[in-house]
């Protein structure tokens, strides 16, 4: 295969998202295909920064800095205040996540996260401190608990969070083989605790299935929230430190990431953008893939990958369903449910609240996580939904919109030749 070094970072930024040995070496031979040294040099850079920083979590011409910097300190056995460290469990662009045990004053296994040493910016220590801030304005049942916070010898600042035992909600889905209606009870949970968090005035910014975790409490299936680390306070402060992005830097996960997100300008993302996501994850649930195929975004450019969220209108649920080919079957035996019938279970309600979800202008999203999550249930109960098909005339200012340059060149053309003058007002829309 031609290489590149954007082929090596989007592959390599690709490859830590998967969340087993197995998933990891069929993706690997599917990327790198026959090209044996490639697939080494891929390995070569997993093996140097293990699992390191979340898709677009920091600039991609970061990553090799990163990969430098990412010397983890710590390891079994060492001790950092009350804890001792037993294993790491997780590594995110700055911080690093061990289990461990609380010696004092009781004794309970934890999860810590500590800023790796050499990445102790001020920029980087005022997103950790955020992300702490975040999880401790919340206590709710499915947002994992903040239980204590502190700095090591050296100064860096670490806290300490409840331990969840968990899978990503897809994962989990699919392994017991889940229903549609058993997803969408789950997927409500997700969305009460998406509400929490909104009450509490933080904003995710980076909902997706590895951040939406299944922990089983006395065999029961329980949602947990995890890694605010991207999140975004309204009306107020996170950490007394500054906490700056840079104008050029998305933030987020791009398969899962709002219009407005992936804008870059300077419109305020509020609430509204984890709405879009969710209706995202729910659309996963439903179909086992995402709107916008994550190779296609992984492939292109940010330029494109912008154009393509904001511009691009995906396949209803349903439609997806029926253009899936042979992984229709596998989609439909994890979900008990026929490709036909699956097909139908989708078409109708659940397409438009979907879709509602996923709407490019935000004021046509529901307006609260709460609103979702109850359009959700009316279904279940055969209840009248309050999501409903755009109107023909919003769809075609959406394709006039989108198709604004040679609409207004036709116009004119026909204008010209004493064409009738609605197309004018139609090329402005």
């Amino acid at each position: 295969m031609q290489e590149n070094k954007r082929d090596i970072e989007s592959i390599f930024l690709a490859a830590l998202e998967k969340t087993s040995p197995e998933d990891l070496d069929a993706y690997l031979r599917e990327a790198c295909g026959q090209d044996v040294e490639f697939r080494r040099k891929v390995e070569r850079l997993l093996d140097a920064h293990h699992k390191a920083v979340d898709f677009l979590e920091m600039p991609a011409g970061q990553v090799a800095e990163t990969v430098k910097a990412a010397v983890i300190g710590e390891g079994p056995g060492t001790v950092i205040g009350r804890y001792k460290i037993l294993q790491q469990i997780g590594e995110g662009g700055f911080g690093v996540v061990f289990m461990a045990e609380q010696q004092q004053p009781i004794r309970r296994k934890v999860a810590l996260k500590i800023i790796k040493p050499g990445l102790d910016t001020k920029e980087v220590i005022a997103r950790f401190e955020a992300e702490q801030q975040a999880l401790a304005l919340m206590d709710h049942p499915n947002v994992a608990r903040v239980l204590d916070a502190g700095s090591t010898e050296s100064g860096r600042p670490y806290f300490v969070m409840e331990l969840v035992r968990g899978i990503p909600i897809t994962e989990y889905c699919d392994k017991n083989n889940l229903t549609p209606s058993e997803r969408i009870d789950l997927f409500v949970s997700v969305c009460n605790a998406v509400q929490h968090a909104h009450q509490k005035g933080i904003i995710h910014r980076d909902i997706k299935p590895s951040n939406v975790l299944i922990t089983l409490h006395d065999g029961k299936p329980i949602v947990k929230i995890i890694d605010f680390g991207i999140s975004r306070a309204i009306n107020q402060r996170l950490t007394e430190r500054t906490l700056f992005t840079k104008f050029d830097q998305m933030i987020g996960t791009p398969a899962y990431m709002s219009p407005e997100q992936a804008e870059m300008s300077g419109l305020d993302v509020d609430t509204r953008t984890d709405i879009y996501s969710l209706g995202v994850l729910l659309y996963e649930l439903l179909t086992g893939t995402t709107p916008f195929d994550s190779r296609r975004l992984l492939a292109a450019g940010y330029d494109e990958i912008r154009r393509i969220i904001r511009e691009e209108e995906p396949s209803k649920p349903s439609m997806k369903i029926s253009s899936l080919g042979q992984a229709i079957t596998e989609v439909s035996a994890h979900r008990q449910t026929p490709p036909t019938k699956l097909a139908a279970f989708i078409k109708g309600d659940l397409d438009w609240i979907v879709m509602k979800a996923l709407e490019k202008d935000r004021t046509r999203r529901y307006d609260t996580a709460k609103d979702f999550a109850e359009d959700m249930l009316r279904h279940l109960r055969h209840e009248p939904i309050v999501a409903r098909p755009p109107s023909t005339l919003y769809r075609l200012r959406r394709f006039a919109r989108r198709h604004r340059q040679p609409l207004v060149t036709t116009a004119l053309g026909l204008c010209d030749i004493g064409a009738v003058p609605w197309w004018r007002s139609l090329a402005a829309a």
